[in-house]
C-alpha cells in the first residue's frame, strides 16, 4: 500500500505526471496557487512517486469540499482512493469542518457511497 502523506505540496512535475496518466493527458491545475488555501490535501506515494491525490477546499467555516480525487491508472482498484478519501474526511473533521461535500460523475456513485457520502439536492451554474 502506498504511503499517505498529509499536506505534501507535490511539485508541478509530480502533478503533471500524475494528471497526464490519470486524466487522459490533461494538464494539471496550478496547485501552487490552490493548495495554500486548502483545508488539507493528501498525496499517495509509491516508491517515491506521486500515485494518488485528493484536495479538501473549504469556506473558512464549517463546509469543506472534496476535490480532485485521483489515482494513477496502473494502481487503481487497490483501495488507494478509498484510503485517501477516508483520511481526508478524518483530517477535515479534526480541522473543524462539520460538512464535507463532493460532486462526482454518476459512475462514481457506488465509490462515494461506500466512503460514507449520501445523496443531496444541489444546484449548479456553469460559468464558462
Amino acid at each position: 500500500m502506498p504511503d499517505i502523506r498529509i499536506d505534501p505540496f507535490p511539485s508541478p512535475d509530480e502533478f503533471a505526471a500524475l494528471w497526464a496518466a490519470a486524466w487522459d493527458g490533461a494538464e494539471a491545475p496550478d496547485f501552487a496557487r490552490i493548495l495554500p488555501r486548502s483545508l488539507v490535501h493528501l498525496g499517495a506515494y509509491h516508491e517515491g512517486r506521486l500515485v494518488g491525490f485528493v484536495n479538501v477546499a473549504w469556506d473558512g467555516g464549517v463546509h469543506a469540499f472534496l476535490l480532485d480525487t485521483t489515482v494513477h491508472p496502473d494502481l487503481r482498484q487497490q483501495g488507494i482512493a478509498t484510503q485517501l478519501v477516508m483520511e481526508a474526511t478524518r483530517i477535515a473533521r479534526e480541522r473543524g469542518a462539520e460538512w464535507l461535500h463532493v460532486d462526482f460523475e454518476p459512475h462514481l456513485t457506488g465509490f462515494y457511497r461506500a466512503c460514507g457520502f449520501r445523496p443531496t439536492e444541489a444546484g449548479l451554474i456553469r460559468l464558462t
